[in-house]
């Protein structure tokens, strides 16, 4: 079996979204995908096969208060408007084909940190309701969210705990991969100041989320690496910019550019991942 895996990223991920959209254009739907943060939540339209919802929703979404700005800040203490991002927007403004996406016959699954024990849990994303809860929970970076309740669990951005969850995938029985990364290759990930602000903040509730946040630059850049030896191994195949934006980038011809690169790039390797299906 083969999966396809999917880095967050905010909005570095409209880069994925073009090499979704190339994939279901040529019909090629994996039977396993996972992902996390922005990686998974585009992943989603993948999976209901509505080739270019993630770009029009980017493009007429990005510069409305409604969808990310402070002053959300002050009504869900989150930069993005909860009800509006997963409610609204994909009940309807956009329409999210959840008929198609409750037909897939594959795997889907959601990476998250459980905040109470800072460990890395995969959900079924076909378990998600109408107000796509899993996906606030996948996307609930600190400082940026708060921690999201499912089932009585609350849960963090799935990437702090499991950045690029390709061990999942191998576990999970996928011999061979294809990898999306948001990353120009080379970069490497170092601890920032919002990430020190985010130990600060979270030490006394959640305090198995400072080892996360600490560690995370090591976790990340080490699995990189483990993903690199992999594509030399010929078990994956890696997708990555050559360029990126910003994670809050605000410019729309900025995002729509990365978003037909990531297009092109999968178009120009269609060959090496189809044979990741055979």
């Amino acid at each position: 079996m083969a999966g396809i895996i999917f880095e967050g990223g905010t909005f570095r991920p409209i880069f994925s979204a073009g090499v979704m959209d190339a994939l279901l254009e040529k019909e090629i739907m994996f039977p396993y995908c996972i992902g996390v943060s922005a990686g998974i939540s585009f992943g989603v339209s993948y999976i209901s096969k509505q080739k270019g919802r993630n770009l029009e929703v980017l493009l007429n979404c990005r510069k409305d208060k409604r969808y990310i700005s402070t002053r959300n800040l002050i009504k869900c203490r989150s930069l993005f408007g909860l009800d509006f991002v997963y409610d609204e927007v994909p009940n309807k403004l956009f329409p999210f084909d959840w008929d198609t996406f409750f037909k897939y016959e594959g795997k889907a699954l959601v990476g998250v940190t459980n905040a109470e024990t800072g460990k890395a849990e995969y959900l079924n994303a076909m378990d998600t309701d109408k107000r796509c809860t899993i996906l606030q929970a996948t996307c609930a970076m600190p400082l940026f969210f708060p921690a999201i309740n499912w089932k009585g669990g609350m849960y963090y951005d799935g990437g702090l705990a499991d950045s690029i969850p390709i061990r999942k995938a191998i576990e999970d029985g996928n011999e061979k991969n294809l990898i999306v990364l948001t990353r120009p290759k080379g970069y490497r990930r170092t601890l920032g100041r919002d990430s020190k602000l985010a130990m600060r903040l979270l030490r006394n509730k959640y305090p198995a989320m400072v080892e996360v946040i600490r560690n995370r630059p090591d976790m990340y850049n080490e699995t990189v690496a483990f993903c690199e030896e992999l594509e030399r191994e010929g078990k994956a195949v890696i997708l990555r910019p050559e360029y990126t934006v910003e994670s809050m980038e605000k410019d729309l011809a900025a995002l729509e550019r990365n978003y037909k690169h990531g297009y092109d790039m999968a178009m120009n390797h269609i060959d090496e991942i189809k044979k990741l299906l055979v």
